[in-house]
């Protein structure tokens, strides 16, 4: 009923910079927080950064001041810049939305993931 479609990734060397984004489809009433983690081999997946559907941000420190989380409510859409890119932050990157479908029954909430898109930064 939704799907959450991410591009953006690659191989990029130390220093460069890519953006992230996440396009959202279906039965859509409503787009509450949208959220980016990652997980790098042999790590648990964390939290990167969040935005609210009213635009309140927050990022996890290591990426505070490179990394801008920023969202397109008309196209569904949550973005993220990553700027001086840095080996520790090669990891797949999925994308997480709290989205509220319109069905027969109702409007329930859930919590819905992309497929991951993968980041290498090279030293």
């Amino acid at each position: 009923q939704v799907q959450l479609v991410e591009s953006g990734g690659g191989l990029v060397q130390a220093g460069g910079s890519l953006r992230l984004s996440c396009a959202a489809s279906g039965r859509i009433f409503s787009i509450n927080a949208m959220r980016w983690y990652r997980q790098a081999p042999g790590k648990q997946r964390e939290l990167v950064a969040g935005i609210t559907s009213g635009g309140s941000t927050n990022y996890v420190d290591s990426v505070k001041g490179r990394f801008t989380i920023s969202r397109d409510n008309a196209k569904n859409t949550v973005y993220l810049q990553m700027n001086s890119l840095k080996p520790e932050d090669t990891a797949v990157y999925y994308c997480n939305a709290e989205i509220t479908i319109e069905v027969v029954t109702g409007r329930p909430t859930n919590n819905y993931w992309g497929q991951g898109t993968q980041v290498t930064v090279s030293s």
